[in-house]
């Protein structure tokens, strides 16, 4: 699934800057050590995803923007720039929390216009980062989701939906609900150095096995893929492994994007950790953001019998207004 594939300049209330969010305050807590909350009142709750984005859902909902989880690679850091933060330091540090998203989902979700198409809940920064134990803003978008008849997917790398799984697990017997999983560094090193906010491998892994502990099923995104550094067919095959123990039943594979803000900050972290590797990425990366076409088709011919061998075949459910589709084929992973 292209979650990177939406525009970040779309208005969902929080641009350009936080005198239109309605701002209340900022709150910095012992507990959140060099994390500033700025709470505001959002006045939407809904965004409608352009259609040139070609996505299989036309609407998500973001309680949160930055996100403490700071991944040197994630494609959401431009967003903060409408903001008037940096992309940076400020993307992991400086965290806007819409305090009134359910009430105002809730509303919106009542209108008689309302069609009740999925919702996508992650597609841009977590749902799950660290100030959802503070603020607890899913519980409400979940209960405002379900009450309406709206089908809705999770995609999180925070291992917090576990607070969650009794409700979710109620809302599946009422609408469709789909439930994937980050996973993409196996090795706690370079998870630690790549994305030092996220929970360590093994807590995703049992995040995984909980997921389907609760009668839901659970999809894997194994995303990005950094070449060189994570891309080997002996390390692909060992977290794929991991992943089918854990009880996922699919993945999604696909490389790394460096697009816009972002591409700057990885290089910057890969000169400091990785200088060795910076040629070969410039090479990559010459014409653009996107892996050049022999990469993308290698990884592709890499991944595939992993995938196939460890059973994890089937493809993410993405529920739209009138019957369940797949967004790919069960045969093989989707590949960008």
């Amino acid at each position: 699934m292209r979650w990177e594939g939406q525009r970040v300049g779309v208005d969902d209330g929080a641009l350009p800057g936080l005198q239109r969010l309605g701002f209340v305050r900022s709150v910095r807590t012992p507990q959140f050590d060099g994390i500033t909350f700025h709470e505001v009142l959002c006045k939407s709750a809904l965004n409608k995803v352009p259609a040139a984005s070609m996505l299989p859902f036309r609407y998500t909902v973001n309680g949160y923007r930055g996100c403490s989880h700071a991944c040197r690679y994630c494609f959401a850091r431009p967003t903060h720039e409408y903001l008037d933060f940096d992309s940076g330091t400020d993307f992991d540090t400086q965290v806007v929390v819409k305090t009134n998203i359910a009430e105002v989902l809730a509303r919106e979700l009542s209108r008689r216009s309302w069609t009740c198409e999925t919702v996508a809940l992650g597609t841009n920064t977590d749902p799950y980062q660290r100030a959802e134990g503070r603020y607890a803003l899913m519980p409400g978008i979940i209960a405002a989701l379900t009450n309406s008849g709206t089908p809705f997917s999770i995609l999180t790398k925070g291992t917090l939906l576990r607070r969650d799984l009794p409700l979710i697990a109620e809302a599946s017997r009422h609408v469709d609900v789909s439930i994937a999983v980050s996973l993409a560094v196996g090795d706690q090193e370079l998870h630690r150095d790549v994305e030092p906010g996220t929970p360590s491998p093994e807590a995703r892994l049992g995040l995984i096995a909980a997921i389907r502990d609760a009668g839901l099923r659970c999809h894997v995104m194994v995303a990005p893929v950094l070449p060189y550094l994570t891309d080997s067919a002996e390390q692909l095959d060992g977290l794929l492994s991991r992943i089918a123990a854990a009880g996922a039943d699919g993945v999604t594979v696909f490389g790394l994007h460096l697009r816009g803000a972002t591409r700057g900050w990885f290089m910057s972290w890969l000169q400091r950790a990785h200088p060795e590797l910076v040629p070969d990425y410039q090479r990559l990366y010459r014409r653009g953001a996107y892996l050049p076409a022999d990469y993308r088709d290698m990884l592709r011919s890499r991944v595939r019998p992993l995938v196939a061998r460890h059973g994890l075949t089937g493809a993410p459910r993405v529920v739209g207004a009138g019957s369940p589709t797949t967004a790919a084929s069960p045969e093989q992973p989707t590949l960008f």
